[in-house]
């Protein structure tokens, strides 16, 4: 399904021309929760795989860009992360050209793209598009923004105690700005009606933003406030 002009949700990706845009992994987060003590198996990697395989079988891309947070961890490189991040890596390596956008949770991820010898790169422009994170807002915005690091999420008057992953389609000002949601499956994100919202980027009255929440497939729910 478009979510505007040339760009297209393909699962919990966006696929513009010959570019796959995802973000938000979070690799190494069931470590960090047992660490915790959370008790929660190690599934993640399996699921990232299975889904990449879906998003893979429908599309064939020339770039893959990781719109930040690949890993979890701020402050160290956990086994789980050394491990898990490289096989994804490449897995990714094998699509196509892979583009590292720094999260928040990116402080680290130096010596693991550095092994790949992938550069890790503070924002990406493709046309009139801007792709960047989204925990801070930089100079010299595209006519569109794409940005991750919300998780963005949704639940329902009939479902109150359900979240479903969304993208969101509004406005930055002048700009067209896209949220995507995490490329994480340990939970489900954030609920955009309900919690506190990180993104400077939504900071605003989002009541006249679209929502397209990602299940089989992807349903416009149309705008926030009639929801």
């Amino acid at each position: 399904m478009k979510i505007y002009d040339d760009i297209e949700i393909v699962d919990l990706a966006l696929k513009y021309k010959n570019n796959l845009i995802l973000g938000d992994i979070h690799i190494g987060l069931e470590e960090c929760m047992n660490k915790e003590g959370v008790l929660i198996p190690r599934f993640q990697l399996e699921e990232i795989l299975n889904r990449l395989d879906k998003i893979f079988s429908q599309v064939k891309v020339k770039n893959i860009i990781i719109n930040g947070d690949i890993k979890h961890e701020f402050g160290t490189i956990s086994r789980q992360e050394w491990r898990d991040t490289l096989r994804v890596l490449d897995y990714l390596m094998e699509k196509g050209n892979v583009i590292l956008i720094k999260g928040n949770h990116d402080t680290i991820l130096g010596p693991i793209a550095d092994k790949k010898e992938i550069k890790v790169l503070d924002y990406y422009v493709i046309d009139d598009i801007t792709i960047l994170h989204g925990h801070k807002i930089i100079p010299d915005l595209n006519k569109v923004i794409i940005i991750g690091h919300e998780h963005s999420a949704i639940s329902f008057k009939e479902r109150p105690n359900e979240k479903f992953k969304c993208f969101l389609k509004g406005k930055y000002r002048k700009h067209v700005l896209i949220v995507q949601p995490s490329f994480n499956f340990v939970t489900e994100g954030t609920n955009i009606l309900k919690e506190k919202l990180l993104s400077p980027f939504l900071q605003q009255d989002l009541s006249k933003f679209e929502v397209f929440v990602v299940e089989d497939k992807v349903y416009n729910f149309g705008k926030l406030k009639d929801i």
